[in-house]
């Protein structure tokens, strides 16, 4: 975009070649991920924080494709040529709806044996996202956690990584998502809605553990948490203490180079512990309408962009 807007702000421009630095990998895009983060940028929310960063400005978090160059002091296993995935955390105009990108080394790994660039995309973000979100409630084996939001992709994930970990999962799901949500994994679904920490706590008297808010619900979730538990917020609410409630803003940017977690994620998502959950690919010149689709609303899965 070169200025903020609707859907249409979204154009096509060309933009100098970038080539890989010390310590950095350009990719050949064949997929970027559209992700509800992309139509902040775009409809300009997030103006002021931009204010000095000239436009153009392009969305996108997440990439698949190939491995074109490799920067000096880069130490991998990776080849030239291979098919990778990468977080891209967005600034002016660097961002994953392009046809090249240059990232650090650490924000890329293989994509998931037996998983396509368009599948593959749908992972590093949100998958990383969710990790960061359990580690920061760092619950053990037999806790419970809440999940709101659990059919979306944050929530999907956040669901199926608990689950791995031994953890009882209450999350919610409308009744249309119900049986997607318990193929992820959880343990109870209960009823999505503004409500939904009482229909918690009636699930589970004594509070969960941890909750992460994939929903974005903030402080109308609080009550489904027992005292001294914890939450995880995906937009940066950190509410008033009560009860000895821990916040936990958790800021994607902070794992934006964790390689050994974002290629675990890999290695999960061969296992059939992760589930890469494609809604509709599009071709890059019909972004707008991707965007359009996502803020309809309904999305189940990812919708991807191709390049």
């Amino acid at each position: 975009m070169t200025e903020f807007g609707g859907p249409d702000a979204l154009h096509e421009l060309d933009l100098p070649e970038r080539h890989a630095g010390s310590g950095e990998m350009r990719i050949r895009v064949h997929a970027a991920t559209v992700n509800p983060t992309d139509t902040v940028l775009r409809n300009g929310d997030r103006a002021k924080a931009l204010s000095s960063v000239p436009p153009p400005y392009v969305p996108g978090m997440d990439a698949a494709g190939v491995l074109e160059e490799i920067g000096e002091g880069v130490d991998t296993d990776l080849t030239v040529g291979e098919h990778v995935m990468a977080i891209v955390v967005p600034q002016g105009s660097h961002g994953a709806y392009a046809e090249q990108i240059v990232v650090p080394a650490g924000s890329v790994a293989r994509i998931p044996s037996g998983a396509d660039d368009v599948a593959a995309a749908t992972l590093p973000m949100n998958g990383l996202t969710a990790r960061l979100a359990l580690d920061a409630l760092k619950l053990r084996a037999g806790h419970t956690i809440a999940v709101t939001g659990a059919a979306g992709s944050f929530g999907g994930y956040v669901v199926q990584l608990a689950k791995a970990e031994g953890l009882r999962v209450v999350a919610d799901a409308s009744p249309a998502d119900e049986n997607l949500v318990r193929e992820l994994g959880a343990d109870i679904v209960v009823e999505r809605g503004a409500d939904v920490a009482d229909r918690i706590r009636k699930e589970v008297p004594e509070g969960v553990d941890g909750l992460a808010d994939g929903a974005v619900l903030d402080h109308r979730v609080i009550g489904a948490i027992r005292d001294g538990g914890g939450i995880a917020t995906v937009r940066g609410f950190a509410g008033e203490p009560e009860r000895g409630i821990t916040y936990h803003p958790v800021l994607i940017a902070d794992y934006a180079q964790e390689q050994a977690k974002l290629d675990r994620l890999r290695a999960q998502a061969e296992s059939g512990q992760l589930t890469l959950r494609v809604a509709r690919s599009l071709p890059a010149e019909q972004a707008a309408e991707a965007h359009r689709l996502l803020e309809a609303g309904g999305t189940r899965g990812r919708l991807v962009l191709t390049f």
